[in-house]
């Protein structure tokens, strides 16, 4: 089964200046793909800090993906950090430089030419509808921090990665909390081991009082979980099935 794990990097993440909303995209994306996503890890902009997480997460999955710190300012320090993972420098591309000379034109800057720095021995992955390239180290894909652009990415990766058999989630709300329901929970954990299963309560919900998810690659079996669980059920505590 493929394994991926996300470096995520911003001195604004870990103060609370900024909300980090790229996880749940990728998380969903890798999902898709059917490749599980085992650890996200959140540092400073500190080179070393950077470099020693690379080596360690590059080594243990399949695919590494950072974001952030990889703009034009003094706290950009991704790219150097994934160079010195891998025992090399950075260097400059010339296809990024003239993309870059291209879209800024007059108002192009020494600053704005920092964005062409990549890993040496690093690739520029690109498609049609992601032109701007992505700079991929290795196994590791060094994307941007900012969530639109992020985003944009994804597709792209997507691509990339190709398909394998995709995860299939459902569902089951009941108005029972987690202490009435944990006798059928654990019953059907036991007897279904190869369904992921969540129990998620929510306190100010009026439609329902947990939520029961039932994940795993073969649509048959988690089916059969969720209906088994559903079934041991009051009628009545079972809001709906998804």
């Amino acid at each position: 089964m493929r394994t991926a794990a996300a470096l995520i990097i911003g001195n604004e993440l870990l103060s609370g200046k900024i909300a980090d909303a790229n996880v749940v995209v990728l998380a969903r994306a890798l999902r898709s793909l059917g490749v599980v996503f085992r650890r996200v890890v959140m540092v400073l902009d500190e080179v070393d800090v950077i470099a020693e997480e690379v080596r360690t997460l590059s080594k243990t999955h399949d695919w590494l993906f950072t974001s952030g710190g990889v703009g034009p300012t003094h706290d950009d320090v991704t790219i150097d950090g994934v160079a010195r993972a891998f025992g090399t420098h950075v260097v400059s591309d010339p296809s990024m430089e003239a993309m870059l000379r291209t879209y800024y034109g007059e108002k192009l800057t020494e600053g704005h030419l920092l964005m062409a720095r990549m890993p040496h021995g690093a690739r520029l992955a690109a498609s049609k509808s992601m032109p701007w390239p992505t700079v991929v180290m290795n196994n590791v894909w060094i994307l941007p921090g900012v969530p639109e652009i992020f985003q944009a990415k994804i597709p792209l990766i997507t691509e990339e990665l190709g398909a394998d058999r995709p995860f299939i989630s459902h569902a089951v709300f009941t108005t029972l909390d987690e202490g009435t329901i944990k006798p059928m929970l654990d019953r059907v954990v036991s007897e279904h081991p190869d369904v992921e299963i969540g129990s998620y309560p929510r306190w100010s919900a009026l439609e329902y009082r947990t939520k029961l998810t039932f994940d795993g690659r073969d649509a048959e079996k988690v089916r059969t979980a969720r209906d088994a669980f559903a079934a041991s059920l009051p009628e009545e505590a079972v809001v709906r099935v998804e």
